[in-house]
């Protein structure tokens, strides 16, 4: 069993992690490298995650030409920390990216990713791949962090953790914000127009205080509706490389705050009568549109079987300001439950991956960064910890046990620990719970009380793996 061999190696002196599948010889020919990220998004929301609500059928498609992870993890339950692990393959926790930070925060000296650690674009980079980020950044909003130097060879975007879509006030769009306190005065919802007003969780956040959208580093006015910006540069990106091998990181900022949708969005879903799920539903379509036209221009380009594609969000959905879904899991972004940091999970690359597959073991957003290098035939980045493994050889049955021998979480007192289907989490600084999610994926039932050795044995090898982390960097 997973677990006892994870306890036989817990008390032996060392903890060896399992070294990263890599090809020793060069692929004759580099494949085009495509990471689309959503934001927010919540486990099931997607048609191919059971949502009967919103159609997402370019979303979906991924998944019928290749995998669907039902057990898709990333490293943090929140944006940057997520986003951290993504890049360099690593918990962030090893390198002192524990946290989130928000608003001005981005622009404090050491708020980013720390400068020690290779991003997968700078290793890409000097393979000989061209890079292009366009979208979200939230890895450090000053100029050390600059995506031009963490390998990135072009960059439109913002670098803080949110923007609104369009610029003020608001054209073409209806908008639902944030309030203490009521326009006028009060309590509640109210609407002016095509803007909307809650007091249900406090002010809206300062997205746009010192964060312009740039193009390298020069801000523009980009007055179109912002996921179909990143679209347009996009496809743009992969139009004037469409000849050479090129890594796009496509970091959206839908589905995340502020809500604002389209009209044209908006129309298609007036049957939802709640009108904060109905923009929701708008901007997840509009997403969804949006991976169909950069889906489309790879096939264009004839470049299907040459492209590897990634799909995921960085964490779950947080339901009460977005409306965002994570059933059938308990809890949301910001929480150690499935919720939080189960996520919609998909990959494709026809010829090379199985189509149509669901695979229904555990990976790690960290896993991309192997498959990735190893698909690329990259050599690994030097170092001791990289917990990132090659997942092909897992999708097409050369290798039969799970990628990961134990899962781990940290920020703040907020903890989780996976060995196999059993799983710990601490949510409050001193309750420990243990759930089997192979049973009970949905978390219903704390067995800490009935399975109290079960807890002891899995806190110890969490003890055990946050004995070789750092303390945060920031917070």
């Amino acid at each position: 069993m997973k677990l006892n061999r994870f306890l036989i190696a817990l008390f032996l002196p060392f903890f060896i992690l399992k070294p990263v599948s890599y090809g020793k010889d060069r692929v004759s020919q580099m494949p085009n490298l495509i990471i689309l990220l959503a934001d927010d998004l919540g486990y099931g929301e997607l048609g191919c995650q059971g949502n009967q609500e919103i159609p997402t059928p370019n979303i979906d498609d991924i998944a019928k030409k290749g995998v669907r992870f039902s057990q898709g993890y990333v490293t943090a339950p929140n944006c940057s920390p997520s986003r951290a692990g993504l890049l360099t393959g690593k918990y962030g926790t090893r390198f002192g990216h524990e946290f989130n930070p928000t608003g001005a925060k981005n622009e404090e000296p050491g708020f980013g990713l720390p400068l020690s650690q290779q991003t997968i674009a700078d290793s890409l980079q000097m393979a000989g791949y061209v890079n292009g980020l366009i979208g979200k950044w939230h890895l450090g909003g000053t100029a050390p962090y600059h995506p031009f130097r963490r390998g990135f060879d072009e960059f439109f975007g913002f670098t803080h953790e949110g923007h609104y879509f369009v610029p003020e006030p608001w054209k073409g769009t209806t908008t639902w914000l944030r309030r203490k306190v009521l326009p006028g005065g009060g309590q509640g919802i109210r609407t002016f127009g095509k803007v909307i007003y809650s007091t249900h969780l406090g002010n809206e956040p300062d997205y746009d205080a010192n964060n312009p959208i740039v193009r390298g580093s020069q801000p523009v006015l980009e007055e179109e509706y912002f996921t179909d910006a990143i679209t347009r540069e996009s496809v743009d990106f992969i139009d004037r490389h469409a000849n050479k091998p090129f890594f796009l990181f496509v970091s959206y900022n839908a589905v995340h705050s502020p809500l604002q949708a389209a009209d044209k969005y908006m129309k298609k879903f007036k049957h939802i009568e709640d009108i904060q799920r109905r923009i929701f539903a708008a901007m997840l379509a509009n997403l969804d549109d949006s991976v169909g036209d950069i889906m489309k221009k790879i096939e264009k380009e004839d470049l299907e079987n040459d492209t590897l594609v990634f799909f995921l969000s960085d964490n779950g959905g947080p339901t009460k300001e977005l409306t965002s879904s994570n059933l059938p899991l308990r809890g949301g972004k910001g929480q150690m439950y499935e919720g939080g940091i189960r996520v919609p999970f998909l990959f494709q690359w026809p010829g090379k991956v199985p189509a149509g597959k669901t695979y229904d073991r555990p990976v790690l957003s960290t896993d991309i960064f192997a498959t990735i290098h190893a698909a690329a035939g990259v050599s690994k980045p030097k170092g001791e910890y990289i917990e990132s493994y090659d997942l092909l050889p897992y999708l097409t049955g050369k290798h039969k046990e799970d990628p990961h021998e134990w899962l781990y979480w940290r920020q703040s007192h907020k903890a989780a620990f996976r060995v196999g289907d059993m799983k710990i989490l601490r949510q409050s600084p001193k309750k420990w719970e243990l759930y089997d999610l192979a049973k009970d994926p949905s978390e219903t039932k704390d067995l800490s009380k009935e399975m109290p050795e079960r807890l002891d044995l899995l806190y110890a090898g969490w003890e055990k793996i946050n004995g070789n982390m750092v303390e945060p960097l920031f917070k």
